[in-house]
C-alpha cells in the first residue's frame, strides 16, 4: 500500500519474504508487492496446495517482536463475527534472525482492490454503492459489540496527547469505551465488495473511534466525507462521536509532526476549529 522503502530493508524482507513461503509451502505469484508503513510488512499473492493465498510477512526489532500488535490477526480470527468481512487467516509462523523478529500470515486471497493503494489518505471519490456503506456501517456495529481486553487507545495518551496537540484546555476523559478496528482508513477497505483488512491492533477505543478516522481520512475529498458523516452520522453526531473526532485529530496532528500526513494539517485544523467553537 506504501512506496517501497530504503534498499537495504527491501532487500531484508524480501529474503525473509522467501524463507517464510518456504516455511508454509508457498510459492509466490507474479511480481506484485504490497509494502507497509516504511517497510514493516510486505505482502505478496501466493500459491498453495489448498489454493491462492496471500503471504503477508511482519517485521520488528527483535526485543519488540510480539504482544498486541503480534497478535492481533489471530485474535481477530478467533473473535471477530462473520457480519466483519475479513481475509481468513490459515496459518502463522514467527522467528527471529539477528535483530529482528518476524510474523508470516498466510491468508486467503483477496481478489477486490483496496480503495487506495498507496496511502490511508482519500484524494478521490470511490464509487460505493448503498450495499458498500451498509455494511461498513454492519460491520462497525459488529466490532464495537466484541468483547475483548486488547487496547487500541490508551486513557493515559489522551491525557497527556490531546492538550499537547490539540493546543487547548480540554476534558480528556472518554465519555465511553468500544471495540474498534483502530486502523480503519481507505488503504485498509476493498471495493466495491467490502472487506475490512489489517487487524494488528484492533481493541477498545473511545465510542466512535473507527468513523472518526475514516471520516479524518476523507477530508480533501468533501463528497466523501459528507457521505461518512451521512452514513455513520449515528456515531459521529453525538457527543462520543464528537469527543472521538477530537482523539482522532490529535493522533493524526501529532504524525504530522513526523512528517506523515502532511496534506491533512489544514482541513484537520478547520474541523478541529469547528467542533471547539
Amino acid at each position: 500500500m506504501y512506496s517501497e522503502p530504503e534498499p537495504d530493508i527491501a532487500e531484508r524482507m524480501r529474503g525473509m519474504h522467501a524463507t517464510a513461503a518456504t516455511a508454509l509451502d508457498a510459492t509466490p505469484i507474479g511480481s506484485r508487492e504490497a509494502w507497509g508503513w516504511r517497510g514493516r510488512t510486505l505482502s505478496r499473492p501466493v500459491a498453495t496446495a489448498s489454493g491462492e493465498g496471500w503471504l503477508r510477512l511482519v517485521s520488528a526489532p527483535a526485543d519488540k517482536a510480539g504482544g498486541k500488535l503480534w497478535e492481533g490477526p489471530q485474535e481477530a480470527e478467533r473473535l471477530m463475527p462473520p457480519a466483519v468481512p475479513r481475509p481468513r487467516l490459515r496459518e502463522r509462523r514467527t522467528w527471529t534472525e539477528g535483530e529482528h523478529g518476524y510474523l508470516a500470515e498466510l491468508y486467503d486471497k483477496i481478489t477486490i482492490s483496496t480503495i487506495t493503494t498507496h496511502e490511508p489518505i482519500l484524494r478521490e471519490a470511490p464509487d460505493l454503492d448503498d450495499a458498500w456503506w451498509d455494511g461498513l456501517s454492519t460491520a462497525l456495529d459488529a466490532i464495537a459489540a466484541v468483547p475483548s481486553d486488547r487496547v487500541a487507545v490508551r486513557q493515559e495518551y489522551l491525557d497527556r496527547a490531546m492538550p499537547q496537540y490539540l493546543g487547548i484546555s480540554i476534558d480528556t476523559k472518554a465519555p465511553a469505551w468500544m471495540t474498534a478496528h483502530g486502523d480503519l482508513h481507505w488503504a485498509n477497505l476493498t471495493g466495491p465488495a467490502l472487506t475490512v483488512l489489517d487487524w494488528e491492533g484492533w481493541g477498545a477505543a473511545p465510542a466512535g473511534y473507527d468513523a472518526a478516522l475514516l471520516y479524518s481520512y476523507s477530508l480533501l475529498v468533501p463528497e466523501t466525507a459528507a457521505q461518512v458523516r451521512s452514513r455513520l452520522g449515528h456515531v459521529l453526531d453525538t457527543p462520543t462521536g464528537r469527543f472521538a473526532e477530537l482523539v482522532v485529530i490529535t493522533e493524526l496532528l501529532q504524525t504530522i509532526t513526523r512528517g506523515d500526513n502532511l496534506d491533512l494539517e489544514g482541513v484537520l485544523r478547520s474541523r478541529l476549529s469547528a467542533l471547539t467553537r
